[in-house]
């Protein structure tokens, strides 16, 4: 039975509890609520919560450990010696499992015949050359070893499912039938309620605060195993980029932080004049109607996929820039060889700050109490004299931080740099060549057919967390500073 299916079944309990629980509160005081101590809707909500939140907790458990009873159950079906010489042993075991989602498909098509599934070294021939055909597997090269580990996880998954559905099943009746049996008139179906939903709510903060330290703790623990193996000096103050990892590697992350800032740079010379710039159109200049069809289309700009960006870079952008700055272009000078570069990223990245910087900068000019928007005009003062000398030096500090919001933003930014700023790692100050940035070789060291405790993807996670920190301490200078501009107004 699948998740989906076992989640509608306990939803269902809990609807039935609620009515039950309503029903059974106002039969022991034969309908007069004036008896009853809590109101007949939370007696129906405390059968709920107990027919569908312990089983819950049991399917979240479930599922969290489950992959690792899964990976210990492969990891034994495969005999050491199956293994090919040079493989990762995780490589294989993901292998083995999408062999056994590929064998589940198959016998759903009706390709084989469960018996075959379950059968594997009986028919290998014969379904090498039915997944080849079906397409629901690896192809036609699938090893008998890998067959037989992929019949082991189906097995152990059948069964899994099955003791799921009953445990499931039988956690919810039991907390239906608890919770149906404290219903009385005297029973404090209100409280028991509120302090659920108050656990629920600690819950649901602990599960985000947690999610944090987990991905911390995780980038920290996986960049120490990395300078176990390079040497950080190295790594911090290195001036090559040039992961062979197979020979002598140079991995000095400086030419990526010199790419990463001078694209963030680029976009944010586009964004923040344009953004500050319709942000104060928007908040002194454009009329209530003209407002309201603006900034919903200015906004707009912050939906589109930045994978979109990436395309409008790639494919836009990047040959405009090459007709205007490549060779033989409207100048008459080639500075520009192809059409991935620092500017073609720059262009496109500063578009897509622009409703970033402006929303932002537009709240906070609004905040700009009216009392000193009058005090200039009482002075004489014109709009754009009031905006210059009153309205911008008192909203600084918030616009600073909506820049330095968008700045962390551009430095996370992956996919625009990966589609329209290249791969070179260089150091160069013209902006029409080709870099590349820590976002982009974070994918492309995680890209492809490797092995996440090789080298080749722990210096991944030492780029992410160097980038970690940089993100970090633009946000947490950023919230510092629109701190300190909401007290002194609020």
């Amino acid at each position: 039975m699948s998740v989906t299916f076992l989640l509608l079944i306990l939803v269902g309990l809990a609807v039935v509890g609620f009515f039950f629980g309503r029903a059974r509160a106002l039969s022991t005081v034969q309908g007069d609520t004036r008896r009853l101590h809590s109101l007949p809707q939370y007696y129906g909500a405390h059968v709920a919560i107990f027919a569908f939140v312990p089983a819950a907790i049991l399917l979240c458990l479930w599922l969290a450990i489950l992959p690792a009873i899964n990976g210990f159950l492969t990891q034994n079906a495969l005999d050491p010696s199956d293994i090919p010489e040079g493989r990762d042993v995780s490589l294989v075991m993901e292998e083995v499992k999408q062999v056994a989602a590929g064998l589940d498909k198959a016998v759903a098509a009706g390709t084989i015949t469960a018996q075959e599934a379950d059968q594997p070294e009986q028919i290998i021939d014969d379904l090498r050359a039915r997944f080849g055909a079906a397409g629901v597997a690896l192809g036609g090269d699938v090893r008998l070893s890998v067959l037989q580990a992929a019949t082991t996880l189906r097995d152990a998954r059948a069964t899994q499912r099955t003791v799921l559905t009953v445990l499931l099943i039988a956690t919810a009746l039991a907390g239906f039938v608890w919770a149906a049996r404290q219903i009385t008139p005297d029973h404090r179906a209100r409280t028991s309620v509120e302090f659920s939903i108050k656990v629920l709510l600690i819950a649901s903060a602990l599960v985000a605060i947690l999610t944090t330290v987990g991905i911390i703790l995780s980038l920290i623990f996986n960049t120490v195993e990395f300078f176990r193996m390079f040497p950080a000096a190295d790594f911090f103050f290195g001036m090559t980029w040039q992961p062979s990892f197979q020979g002598e590697s140079y991995l000095g992350i400086i030419p990526l932080l010199w790419g990463t800032l001078y694209i963030s740079l680029v976009a944010l010379i586009v964004a923040v004049p344009i953004g500050l710039f319709a942000a104060v159109y928007l908040s002194e200049y454009a009329g209530p109607r003209t407002r309201s069809v603006v900034k919903p289309l200015l906004e707009i700009l912050a939906g589109i996929p930045t994978i979109v960006y990436g395309l409008f870079a790639l494919l836009t952008v990047g040959p405009l820039l090459v007709d205007v700055f490549g060779k033989d272009g409207l100048l008459g000078v080639t500075w520009m060889g192809g059409g991935t570069s620092v500017m073609t990223a720059g262009l496109v990245m500063g578009i897509m700050l622009i409703p970033f910087v402006s929303s932002l900068s537009d709240d906070i000019i609004n905040a700009v109490p009216q009392s000193l928007r009058d005090g200039s005009y009482g002075l004489g003062a014109t709009r754009s004299e009031t905006i210059k000398t009153v309205i911008l030096p008192a909203a600084l500090p918030g616009i600073v931080g909506a820049i330095l919001l968008a700045a962390s933003r551009a430095v996370g930014e992956t996919m625009i740099v990966v589609l329209g700023a290249g791969a070179a790692a260089r150091l160069d100050l013209n902006p029409f060549e080709a870099m590349t940035t820590v976002t982009a070789k974070i994918v492309s060291q995680l890209t492809g057919d490797v092995s996440f405790d090789s080298p080749e993807a722990m210096v991944a996670f030492a780029l992410g967390m160097t980038l970690f920190v940089i993100t970090l301490g633009l946000n947490v200078l950023a919230l510092r500073i629109v701190r300190k501009y909401r007290e002194q107004y609020d």
